[in-house]
């Protein structure tokens, strides 16, 4: 596998996530896809779908998808007969969800963005699909680019362990 360093491979993903435009999601993606023999315009295609908890649902965070996604091809369950494959990558995402909920206390998009309480399972407020702009006002108000530099960070130490 190849060689990586943890502290560029977050700040790739922060400025991909602020400066890039890109999505929770396809930051964190996009950091590590090389490592992986992805190559850019795939990786932010599969990964485009996740920004803002699943096409701005306010489910999953992004970051927390982008993770999982990546757990795909850290411990690739390809064969669905083999269920040892499964379980180990069952159990690197449950490692890197737990990871980042007991850092940020929740997955959840909605949560994360103090859209509902903490642990509440209300709904978030129904939102359009379209993208907010990217304004340094946007950026205020969200704590994204902080959690996706998160996702990354916990993706690499589990890729050097």
């Amino acid at each position: 596998m190849k060689e990586i360093n943890i502290e560029e491979r977050v700040e790739k993903a922060k400025k991909l996530f602020k400066e890039g435009g890109f999505n929770c999601c396809q930051a964190v993606v996009l950091a590590y896809n090389d490592v992986f023999g992805l190559d850019d315009e795939t990786a932010a295609a599969i990964s485009s779908g996740f920004g803002g908890g699943m096409g701005r649902m306010r489910e999953v965070c992004g970051a927390v998808s982008g993770m999982v996604m990546l757990a795909g091809l850290m411990r690739p369950a390809s064969d669905p007969s083999i269920k040892d494959w499964r379980t180990a990558n069952y159990a690197l995402v449950q490692e890197m969800a737990s990871d980042f909920r007991s850092i940020n206390g929740s997955i959840v998009c909605k949560e994360l963005l103090g859209l509902v309480p903490m642990g509440s399972c209300s709904p978030a407020p129904k939102e359009s699909p379209e993208p907010s702009d990217r304004t340094p006002e946007y950026y205020k108000k969200r704590p994204c680019e902080e959690l996706v530099g998160i996702a990354a960070r916990i993706v690499g130490e589990k890729i050097l362990r």
